[in-house]
């Protein structure tokens, strides 16, 4: 045990990816999906609960739980629609807000990508989980489960720990124009990577600000890159648990009614409701919110931000008999779904903000 976490101290993403690959822990989880093969082979498996690793001493987690509040309130303060729905659900249901994940986008390109923000959650006891891979979008994820938080007395990003879900651009497999404008920023950064969460909690971008013609060139083959070239490593969204939530509006079907009802669009792709196959895990997410962005020759036009999303994840089926007080979370559907995420992306979509501004 001391020689592991020596190791994971000096080398913590490194040792992270090995986990995945090695750990017989996860090794059932990660064989269930099938991932490589994109949406299609998503298969019907619930991975099994993996224990938690120990959680950072105390000291560690008041700085870490600090810079968690810290991305929130940069959130928070770029998507005035999530700060609404946290103060409805507070209003209706009290103050038993837990967050199911945190997610970021980046480049996968010269350090920028996964790396770049994973090292700081495993520094903090945080483990790499599944690799997720979305073929169409030239996407690859990665998420990474939480240690023990069992003293947490709080709410939020001081309540339970959220799960991490970090995904990255293959910039290589887009066209050449379009690498050469993602290469320019990347080059412009230096070494802003070593730096990629201290941008989160900062807002600012460790890149020059972009061109207005190059969001725009972006914007026509990946929405995903244009969004990543002018909000950088902010957080793309925060995930509300609903399960965790203590009236009816712990059903997600009932919450997402709630939400509808108060007056916010949610994001229709695939349904409102994305379903996993084993229909243990059920998302769904408001439309992104836009702002006026000025870009670096001056022009002044509206960008998509981030957004809120919802989960619910039920119990796995060797846990079916047990009462609703008795359920934990490790008893509760792990992971993520391919198909699931693949449709929440699309919150930030063109064809989803000209929806919601209609």
């Amino acid at each position: 045990m001391a020689q592991a976490t020596l190791a994971a101290a000096r080398f913590p993403a490194s040792v992270a990816l090995l986990r995945t690959r090695r750990s017989p822990a996860v090794a059932a989880p990660l064989c269930t999906y099938g991932l490589q093969r994109g949406v299609a082979m998503a298969a019907a498996h619930s991975p099994a609960p993996v224990p938690a690793s120990d959680p950072p001493p105390k000291g560690a987690d008041l700085f870490f739980r600090s810079v968690l509040s810290n991305m929130q309130k940069v959130y928070l303060s770029r998507n005035p629609t999530a700060e609404k729905i946290l103060g409805l659900v507070r209003s209706y249901d009290g103050d038993n807000i837990c967050f199911d994940h945190f997610a970021f986008r980046t480049f996968a390109l010269d350090g920028y990508g996964i790396n770049s923000l994973a090292e700081f959650f495993t520094d903090f006891g945080y483990e790499s989980r599944e690799e997720l891979r979305f073929p169409a979008k030239k996407l690859r994820a990665l998420w990474f489960s939480p240690p023990k938080s069992d003293g947490y007395s709080g709410t939020g990003a001081y309540g339970p720990l959220p799960r991490i879900f970090i995904s990255e651009l293959l910039v290589d497999e887009l066209s050449a124009p379009s690498q050469e404008i993602v290469r320019k920023y990347i080059k412009s950064s230096a070494k802003g990577n070593k730096y990629a969460v201290l941008a989160t909690t900062s807002g600012e971008l460790t890149w020059e600000k972009p061109i207005y013609s190059d969001f725009q060139a972006l914007s026509r083959e990946s929405e995903y890159a244009a969004w990543t070239l002018a909000n950088g490593y902010a957080l793309n969204h925060a995930t509300v648990s609903t399960h965790r939530l203590e009236s009816d509006i712990r059903s997600i079907s009932k919450f997402n009614k709630f939400v509808e009802d108060n007056g916010f669009k949610l994001n229709t792709e695939g349904g409102i409701l994305k379903v996993s196959p084993d229909g243990l895990l059920q998302q769904s997410s408001t439309v992104a919110d836009s702002d006026l962005f000025t870009f670096a020759d001056g022009i002044t036009e509206s960008i998509p931000r981030s957004y809120i999303e919802f989960a619910e994840r039920l119990p796995l089926p060797q846990f079916k008999d047990l009462q609703d007080e008795e359920v934990k979370e490790h008893h509760r559907r792990d992971g993520f779904e391919v198909g699931n995420a693949d449709k929440i992306f699309e919150s930030t979509s063109r064809d989803q903000l000209t929806r919601r501004s209609a």
